[in-house]
C-alpha cells in the first residue's frame, strides 16, 4: 500500500511516488547538450581514477601509451586531445581492421578468478570513412582451455554513430578456470575504425574506489564552477549565479549556485544525466544543500528524484529525498537509494516547489554510501520493571508532583475506580488498589491545558513504557471529545495513547506506549485534548517498564497448546521373525502458517532479494502493482505487466499472493481522472475496476482487501451513497468466489487513533454484514510503534469475538538500534502466533531502502541480514519441531509438533529410509501410516 509521507501509520513505499505515477505524463527525458565535441557523460574525471585499488585491467586510460595493449591482426596508435570525436582525453585508434573480430585486446588471465561477479565500463566511438550510420563495439572475452578448445563471452555492446563516444557495460562470471582469458573489444564492420578511451574491469565488491572521482562523487561539475555544463533543465530553464535577490543570496559553498526559472509543473527542476554510471544493487547517497525563491512562497517541499528506463523500456521513478525548503537559508538534502536491475538511461533531478518558484541548488553530491555499523546492543542498567514513574500517582499528597500546563485549575476529588484499567492489569498482574481520587481539571481555555509532570530523569533510553490510566469528561461534558496522554520530548510531540469519550457518565481506559531512542533535554507527560471549556477528570496515570521476556515465556507455553498438533506415526507390526526397535530421526522442513512478505516489481530484478524472500516466506502482496491508481493511473490505459511479473514469480515457488487491494477509500489515493467523475460515470467505473481485475485474475489471489482504509477515509460513500462499500463486496464475491475477502485498517492494535479502535473496525464489519457483504477476513495492517503485547492481545480478543480469522497485513515496526527493532519484531510475532483467531502474518516488506519506514528493514540495501532479521529467522526456526526416538510396541511413534512439511528418517536393521509427510491441524490425533 502505497503512501509515501506515511500519514499516522498508513503503508506505503517511500521510492513508488504516487503523484508521479497518477500525474506526470510519459516524457522523454532531454539530453544533455554536447560540450566541445564530446557528450555530457563522462563515465570519470580522467585525472583522478584510483583505478589501482581495484581495476584489473593495466594501463586503463593509456596514460602509457599502448603498454599492455595488443592490437589483434589490425593497427592501433594513440590519438592526441583534438582528434575526432572530441574526447576528454587521449585515446587509442584501433585501424586497418579487415574482420569484424578484429579490434584491442589485453590478456587477463591471472586477475580473474572463478565465482566473482567483474563489471566492464569501457567508453568508445567510431570513425573511418567506411562508416554509414551506427556500428555496433562488443567487449568479448575469449577463454582458452588446453584440452577443451577455445570459447568467446559476450560481455556487452553498444551501438556508437559518428562524432559520439558511448559507454559500454556489462557484467561476467567464469563458472571455470579457463588456461587463459582474453579480453577484447571488436565488433564493427571491416573499415570502421575503434576508438577507446577508457577501459575499466572490476569486481563489485569494490566497485566505489573505481567509478568515482577522489571525493567519491560520481556527479559532473557538482559546484557550476564550469557554469551549466553537463547540467539541463527539466522542463524549464537553468542559470549559474554567484549572488541573487540584490546579494543577499550567496552561495553555500564556492564561487556559484544554480537556479530553475519559468516551472510551470511542480516536477519541473534541474537534472543530470548519469546513464552508466550507476551499479546495481549498491546504495547511492544524494546530498545536496537547497533553498527556494520567488513566487511568494516562503516554504516548500523540495524533492530528489531518479527518473530511471529499463532495458524493456520500462519506466518508474525512485524518490530519493525530500526536505522542507525556505526562501531564507540553505537546507540540505539527503537521501539514499538503491538500483534493482540493468538500467539503459537514469536521470537525477530536483523538484517540488509550485509553479514559478525557482529552484536553488549548491554542491550536489552522489556517491557510493558507506555501510552503516551494525547497532550495539542497548546498554539498559536497572529498568525497574513495572515501576511507575509518576509522582505521587495516587494523589495521596493532593497535587504535589503535578502542574497544570496553561492557565487551568487543577484539585483532587473522589469516586474515581479503585481498580487499574485493564490492559495495565494483564501487564502488572496482581497489584494494589487504586486510591479512588482523581484530579479535575478546569478553567480550561485551550485544548492542550491539563495536567502535567516533567520526567526527564525517571526515564531510560531505548526502554519501552506502557501507559494507562483512567479518564473521564467532568460534569455536563459531552461528546465526542478526544483526551489524550501525550509526551513532550524537547521540542516533539509523543501520542502516548488517546480514547473518545461521548458523554460524562462512564469512566474511560487510556493506555498506549512510547520509547525514546535519543538523549532528550527534557520529557514532560500531560494529559490533553477536549474541547476549550470542557473539563475533565485522571485518575490512577501509570507510566512503567515493560519486560518483555516475561511476557515472551507466558507467550511460548500458549503457542505450544495453540499451534501444535498430536501426531501418531503408525509403523506396520512386525512379524514373527522380529525386527529389531526401529529408530525414528523426525524433522520439520517448513511451518505452513502464513508468513509472508510485501514484494515490488523493481524488487525481483535483484536476485538477492528473490533468494531471500523465496527461502523465507509462504506468502506475498504486492506494495503498488495490484492498485487501481497504478493498473489504471490513466482512464483506460490498462497496466497489469507488473502485477503479472509478480504473479508469476509466486507462482513459480509455490507462494500464496494477497490482492492488495480492488479500492482505498482515502482521498489523497484516489487518481484524478476518477476524481473528476460524475456520480454515473463513477459507478461505471467502480464496475469496469471490478469486472476488470477479478475476471482477469479469478482464482490467482486467495485474499481481496476490497476497499482499504474505510475508517479513514470514505471517498467512494460519499461520492456514490454508503450502499457502495458493501456492493463492493458483493460484487467481488460474485467475480471470484474463491476469493476470501478482508477489510484492512490501521492503528487498529496499539490505542493510538480513536478514528480505527477496536470497537469502530466491529461495527464497521458489522454493519456490512448487515448488508449483506460477504467480509471473510479482518485485516490490521501492524504499522506499529513500541508495541506492548497485552495492549496488542487486548485488541485480538476484541476483534476475535466477530469469529473471522485476523491477519496482520502490513506489519513493521521500527527503531535506529536494530537489537530493539528485532524485540519489537519478536512481540508482534509471539503476540500473533499465540493468538488463536490470527491466521497469518505479512510483513510490509523487508529490504532497506524499500520499506514505508525508515529504520524498519531486516536486510540492509546490500544484502546483509541485521540483527532484526536473524531474530525473525530464529523465530521460524524456534517454530519447526524436530524429535526423535524408538517405535513402541504397537508400532507407534508419537510426537507433538507445528502443522507443516516433514521427513522422518526410519533406520531400521542398519538400512535408512526416507518419508515425507504433511502435518494439518485438527482436533484429535493425526495418525499418519509409515511404510519403510
Amino acid at each position: 500500500m502505497e503512501n509515501p509521507s506515511m500519514i499516522n501509520g498508513s503503508d506505503g513505499f517511500q521510492f513508488q511516488k504516487l503523484k508521479e505515477v497518477m500525474k506526470k505524463p510519459s516524457m522523454e527525458v532531454p539530453t544533455p547538450p554536447m560540450i566541445n565535441g564530446s557528450d555530457a557523460f563522462h563515465p570519470q574525471k580522467p585525472n583522478n581514477i584510483s583505478s589501482e585499488k581495484c581495476n584489473i585491467i593495466v594501463n586503463h586510460n593509456f596514460s602509457n601509451g599502448l603498454h599492455s595493449w595488443h592490437a589483434n591482426c589490425c593497427d592501433a596508435f594513440l590519438s592526441v586531445k583534438d582528434a575526432s570525436p572530441k574526447s576528454c582525453k587521449n585515446h587509442v585508434v584501433v585501424t586497418n581492421r579487415t574482420q569484424n573480430w578484429q579490434g584491442l585486446e589485453q590478456d587477463i588471465s591471472h586477475k580473474v578468478s572463478p565465482g566473482l561477479t567483474y563489471t566492464v565500463c569501457a567508453r568508445v566511438g567510431v570513425s573511418g570513412s567506411k562508416l554509414q550510420g551506427g556500428a555496433k563495439v562488443i567487449a568479448t572475452l575469449k577463454l582458452e582451455y588446453k584440452h577443451s578448445g577455445t570459447k568467446y563471452i559476450n560481455v556487452a555492446r553498444t551501438t556508437v554513430s559518428k562524432g559520439n563516444w558511448e559507454h559500454l557495460e556489462g557484467t561476467f562470471m567464469l563458472s571455470d578456470k579457463p588456461d587463459r582469458v582474453v579480453f577484447y573489444l571488436e565488433g564493427p564492420n571491416p573499415g570502421v575504425n575503434i576508438l577507446v578511451e577508457s577501459v575499466l574491469v572490476f569486481t563489485h565488491d569494490k566497485i566505489s574506489s573505481c567509478l568515482y572521482t577522489d571525493d567519491g562523487n560520481i556527479i559532473d561539475n557538482p559546484d557550476f564552477e564550469d557554469g551549466v555544463n553537463n547540467w539541463t533543465g527539466r522542463g524549464c530553464k537553468i542559470a549559474i549565479h554567484d549572488s541573487m535577490g540584490d546579494g543577499k543570496i550567496l552561495p553555500k559553498s564556492g564561487k556559484y549556485f544554480a537556479s530553475t526559472s519559468e516551472r510551470i509543473q511542480s516536477w519541473n527542476g534541474i537534472q543530470q544525466d548519469i546513464s552508466g554510471k550507476l551499479q546495481r544493487k549498491l546504495a547511492y547517497e544524494v546530498t545536496a544543500f537547497v533553498r527556494i525563491f520567488g513566487n511568494n512562497v516562503t516554504s516548500s517541499t523540495v524533492r530528489a528524484t531518479l527518473w530511471v528506463q529499463t532495458r524493456d523500456s520500462r519506466e518508474h521513478y525512485i524518490g530519493i529525498a525530500n526536505v522542507q525548503a525556505t526562501d531564507s537559508d540553505w537546507v540540505q538534502l539527503q537521501g539514499k537509494f538503491l538500483l534493482n536491475g540493468q538500467q539503459s538511461k537514469v536521470v537525477v533531478y530536483l523538484e517540488g516547489p509550485p509553479p514559478s518558484t525557482d529552484i536553488l541548488v549548491d554542491g550536489f553530491m552522489l556517491k557510493h554510501a558507506e555501510k552503516t555499523p551494525p547497532s550495539p546492543p542497548p546498554v539498559i542498567e536497572n529498568p525497574d520493571y513495572g515501576v511507575n514513574i509518576i509522582t505521587n500517582s495516587n494523589l495521596s499528597d493532593g497535587t504535589n508532583g503535578w502542574f497544570p500546563l496553561g492557565n487551568c485549575g487543577l484539585s483532587v476529588v473522589t469516586g474515581s475506580p479503585h481498580m487499574l484499567p485493564p490492559a495495565a492489569r494483564d501487564t502488572l498482574g496482581p497489584h494494589e488498589p487504586l486510591s479512588g481520587r482523581c484530579i479535575h481539571t478546569t478553567n480550561r481555555t485551550q485544548t492542550w491545558m491539563g495536567p502535567a509532570q516533567i520526567i526527564t530523569d525517571k526515564v531510560k533510553l531505548f526502554v519501552t513504557y506502557q501507559i494507562s490510566a483512567w479518564v473521564k469528561l467532568g460534569p455536563g461534558g459531552s461528546g465526542p471529545q478526544n483526551i489524550n496522554v501525550a509526551l513532550g520530548v524537547d521540542s516533539q510531540w509523543v501520542n502516548g495513547g488517546q480514547v473518545e469519550i461521548n458523554d460524562s457518565s462512564q469512566w474511560h481506559e487510556i493506555c498506549g506506549s512510547f520509547r525514546i531512542e535519543k538523549q532528550p533535554g527534557r520529557v514532560m507527560v500531560y494529559v490533553q485534548g477536549p474541547a476549550a471549556g470542557v473539563s475533565f477528570k485522571l485518575a490512577g496515570l501509570q507510566i512503567f517498564a515493560v519486560n518483555r521476556q516475561a511476557r515472551f515465556r507466558h507467550l511460548g507455553n500458549l503457542t505450544d497448546k495453540l499451534r501444535k498438533q498430536d501426531v501418531i506415526l503408525k509403523f506396520p507390526t512386525p512379524d514373527s521373525s522380529g525386527v529389531h526397535p526401529t529408530m525414528l530421526i523426525v524433522k520439520q522442513t517448513q511451518n505452513s502458517f502464513p508468513i509472508g512478505s510485501c514484494i515490488s516489481r523493481t524488487n525481483i530484478d535483484n536476485e538477492d532479494f528473490v533468494a531471500f524472500f523465496v527461502k523465507n516466506f509462504n506468502w506475498a502482496v504486492f506494495g503498488n502493482e495490484l492498485k487501481w491508481y497504478w493498473t489504471e493511473s490513466q482512464k483506460g490505459n490498462l497496466n497489469y505487466q507488473d502485477a503479472d511479473d509478480l504473479l508469476k514469480l509466486c507462482d513459480d515457488n509455490n507462494i500464496s499472493a494477497r490482492g492488495h487491494c480492488i479500492f482505498w477509500d482515502v482521498d489523497y489515493t484516489v487518481q484524478d481522472w476518477v476524481k473528476n467523475l460524475n456520480k454515473t460515470d463513477l459507478a461505471a467505473a467502480v464496475q469496469n475496476r471490478l469486472t476488470s481485475l477479478l475476471n482477469r485474475y479469478k482464482g490467482k489471489f486467495k485474499h481481496y482487501d476490497v476497499n482499504n482504509e474505510m475508517l479513514h477515509g470514505s471517498f467512494y460513500p460519499n461520492r456514490l451513497g454508503q450502499d457502495i462499500r458493501a456492493d463492493m463486496f458483493k460484487t467481488a464475491n460474485q467475480l471470484d468466489p474463491s476469493a476470501t475477502l478482508f477489510v484492512n485498517d490501521y492503528h487498529v492494535e496499539d490505542g493510538c487513533d480513536t478514528r480505527s479502535t477496536p470497537e469502530r473496525y466491529m461495527s464497521l464489519i458489522t454493519d456490512l454484514q448487515r448488508q449483506g457483504a460477504p467480509v471473510g477476513g479482518i485485516g490490521i495492517q501492524g504499522h506499529i510503534d513500541s508495541p506492548v503485547g497485552p495492549i496488542v492481545c487486548s485488541a485480538l480478543d476484541k476483534m476475535g469475538t466477530l469469529g473471522l480469522p485476523i491477519w496482520f497485513t502490513e506489519l513493521d515496526v521500527s527503531s535506529v538500534n536494530e537489537h530493539i527493532r528485532a524485540d519489537d519484531l519478536e512481540v508482534m510475532f509471539r503476540e500473533a502466533y499465540a493468538h488463536p483467531a490470527v491466521e497469518g502474518i505479512m510483513i510490509w516488506g523487508f529490504w532497506e531502502l524499500f520499506m514505508s519506514r525508515d529504520n524498519s528493514h531486516l536486510v540492509n540495501a546490500e544484502g546483509d541480514i541485521n540483527e532484526a532479521g536473524n531474530r525473525l529467522l530464529e523465530l521460524k526456526k524456534e517454530w519447526l519441531t524436530h524429535s526423535h526416538g524408538h517405535v513402541n510396541d504397537q508400532g507407534e511413534f508419537k510426537f507433538r509438533g507445528f502443522p507443516g512439511t516433514y521427513e522422518v528418517i526410519v533406520v531400521a536393521d542398519s538400512k535408512k529410509t526416507v518419508k515425507k509427510f504433511v502435518v494439518e491441524k485438527g482436533d484429535v490425533p493425526l495418525v499418519v501410516p509409515i511404510n519403510p
